[in-house]
């Protein structure tokens, strides 16, 4: 298989079924990619007889001691992983602190953070949890929401709106397609708010019409995807161009895919905004797990 190889995974762990969902995912990640798996658990906050020193970190209570509830969810979590990737090394750690600061700081040295869609401290009918929405704006590496139920022999159905930013979501997708031996659905939605509006009533004439707007949308899918296929060559992808609004085109093709990609922020995004409404909605709504990669600043 080719693609790029990682050296480390790293996922979130808080013995919530979501997150043990995400150990599963990670292992296998970390065993196509040929990395470690680090399992990471964020004690936050600390239960333990006295204060737990930041110097602690990252082995958690004095004297090694961890609360009967954490000694539980790392030792499941530690045999899920093993059981799905057992020639993977796996590490574990665990970090005193908030969970979404604790993964943030882990991004700056793995290769991609998984973690679930909503963790043990979720209210009932929160589909997204404060971790995933805040590591997918600020992570460091792409990170993948485990959410939905996958279609193992669907495709990769990869975001394309020609920004900029959305290079690297692409880049990702291809050396993913590469790694599970899966097809790439390259998916660009478009409406006809794309096309600019005239600036007086003269020039209606020349406003293009949608065959030859849908061209255009069509070679901004191109070239967006060009030189990937060169380098991926084992990969098939197919083009799909949707008239239609992006966020609901894409969580309607997650219904048959095995994972969505994605970059944050797309070319309509505000300056500043770290995650646009097209990610946001994803991770809500998609029926099969998400990877945003955030574009490099």
């Amino acid at each position: 298989m080719g693609g790029a190889v990682g050296n480390l995974v790293v996922v979130g762990v808080d013995g919530s079924p979501s997150s043990l969902a995400a150990v599963e995912v990670a292992a296998r990640e970390a065993r196509w990619r040929r990395a470690g798996l680090r399992v990471v658990y964020a004690l936050w906050p600390v239960v333990s007889p006295g204060p737990v020193p930041m110097a602690a970190v990252p082995y958690g209570p004095p004297e090694g001691v961890l609360p009967d509830e954490v000694e539980s969810a790392l030792t499941e979590a530690l045999h899920r992983a093993g059981s799905v990737a057992p020639q993977v090394e796996i590490t574990h750690d665990v970090v005193a602190g908030e969970a979404l600061t604790v993964l943030e700081a882990q991004s700056r040295e793995a290769d991609l953070v998984v973690i679930g869609s909503r963790g043990r401290g979720g209210f009932v009918g929160m589909l997204l949890g404060s971790t995933a929405v805040y590591l997918t704006a600020h992570g460091h590496c792409p990170v993948m929401v485990v959410r939905g139920e996958p279609d193992p022999a669907g495709p990769i159905v990869l975001g394309v709106d020609g920004a900029r930013a959305g290079e690297d979501a692409v880049g990702f997708a291809f050396a993913e397609a590469a790694l599970r031996g899966a097809e790439i659905v390259a998916l660009h939605a478009w409406t006809p708010d794309s096309v600019p509006l005239p600036l007086a009533p003269p020039q209606l004439a020349d406003v293009p019409q949608a065959g030859s707007v849908a061209e255009n949308e069509e070679r901004l899918l191109a070239q967006a995807l060009a030189g990937r296929q060169e380098k991926y060559p084992q990969v098939s992808v197919k083009h799909e161009l949707v008239l239609g609004v992006t966020h609901e085109a894409l969580i309607e093709a997650s219904r048959t895919a095995q994972l969505v990609v994605v970059g944050a922020r797309g070319r309509g995004g505000f300056t500043g905004l770290l995650l646009g409404s097209v990610s946001q909605a994803l991770l809500q709504q998609a029926h099969c797990p998400v990877t945003v990669v955030r574009g490099k600043e």
